[in-house]
């Protein structure tokens, strides 16, 4: 089978995620999209939360049937030998996370020379979100509809809410 793990916060998801999650759908036989939780930062979203919004947001039929969540604490070479994934999917927006993301790339590849790194351009309507910026924006009151799925949209406003 051929697994691939597409690590990240996730906090919160957004339509950037979505496209990279689908394209690397197509690609693999299932998809484990990894949570990493660090006990030092204070995400907006527990990682039960993220969870939930993720399963939330892709239908499962057409294929994400495949597409499962897990949580990762440490370095992502680690979850991936411990999830048995051959490959790591990564996106990128621009030449700054292709810059970072190739220095990654090396580095895992020092640590584990049998896990390929995949880089997944994202779509052009997707390229400049990044889920800092829509937790900014939600947090000042913005519209971030365009930038993530509709069930992303009411937890934010209900974090909003609550904050208020």
């Amino acid at each position: 089978m051929r697994r691939a793990l597409y690590p990240g916060s996730f906090d919160p998801l957004t339509n950037g995620h979505l496209d990279i999650l689908e394209k690397a759908r197509r690609l693999f036989d299932e998809v484990v999209v990894a949570i990493g939780v660090q006990a030092s930062k204070v995400p907006t979203f527990s990682f039960e939360e993220r969870v939930a919004l993720i399963d939330a947001c892709i239908a499962k039929g057409e294929g994400l049937a495949r597409v499962r969540v897990e949580a990762f604490q440490g370095l992502v070479v680690d979850a991936a030998a411990r999830l048995e994934a051959g490959a790591l999917v990564r996106g990128l927006r621009d030449g700054t996370d292709l810059d970072y993301e190739m220095q990654m790339s090396g580095m895992n590849g020092r640590m584990a020379p049998d896990l390929v790194t995949i880089f997944m351009p994202a779509s052009p309507e997707t390229r400049p979100i990044t889920a800092t910026l829509v937790r900014q924006i939600a947090a000042m009151g913005g519209d971030v509809s365009a930038f993530v799925p509709q069930p992303v949209l009411a937890a934010l406003a209900a974090k909003s809410r609550k904050a208020g």
